[in-house]
């Protein structure tokens, strides 16, 4: 089988970029994955991006379960906008869909609540899929990513890679050491990137499946 749950060490880091490129690659090699942004605030825009990446075999409805207006965490926003979702109905409902083939992207961090008592690693621990930790290339990602694997071995969840995404215009002189050093500090963890900055979606989706494409392969 080929799952994967992508979360990220922060929201706007690129796990929509990473997701779809996955999907992507998957389509590409003769599979048909099932797309899942079962959490989405603000609109259905990471949802809709991710089902045609998948080859929109799928309508909305079964890609994002959860959809809430304010551009929020998904339990503040449901709380604000007395809309509470059961958690064990998305958990019943993303595993009933599935398939042998599926990319399940999270809503920003690890610890981004979902309800009042649920957060994003909640649904991944619940899952159990191979998690796809992506963060930003730039200064700061070796403590956000660390933090994010030592809460991912907290709750013995696999880690099937870590993606850095530079998904910002400029110069960083962090982007050209962070993999050698994330690689030194957490051996047998799998670095993946830097997916490079480009401002036009199509050369950015293209940068990613190029990095992932081994992942998708296997």
């Amino acid at each position: 089988m080929k799952r994967f749950f992508v979360t990220g060490t922060d929201t706007g880091v690129g796990k929509t970029l990473v997701s779809g490129a996955l999907l992507a690659e998957l389509e590409s090699n003769g599979l048909e994955p099932r797309a899942f942004k079962p959490y989405e605030s603000g609109g259905v825009g990471d949802a809709e991006f991710l089902r045609r990446r998948a080859g929109a075999r799928q309508d909305l409805d079964e890609v994002c379960v959860a959809r809430f207006r304010a551009p929020l965490a998904p339990g503040v926003a449901a709380e604000l906008e007395r809309r509470p979702v059961s958690f064990a109905k998305v958990r019943r409902h993303l595993e009933r869909a599935m398939g042998a083939c599926a990319v399940v992207e999270g809503a920003g961090g690890l610890l981004v609540p979902l309800d009042g008592r649920h957060d994003v690693a909640d649904l991944a621990q619940a899952l159990q899929l191979p998690v796809v930790l992506v963060g930003r290339a730039g200064l700061g990602t070796l403590n956000h990513v660390g933090l994010s694997l030592a809460e991912l071995a907290r709750r013995k969840l696999p880690v099937a890679a870590v993606v850095l995404v530079q998904s910002v215009r400029g110069v960083d002189a962090s982007v050209e050491h962070n993999v050698r050093w994330l690689e030194r500090r957490h051996p047998g963890v799998r670095v993946l990137g830097p997916v490079g900055f480009h401002a036009h979606p199509a050369r950015r989706l293209a940068a990613a499946r190029r990095v992932v494409a081994g992942l998708a392969k296997g």
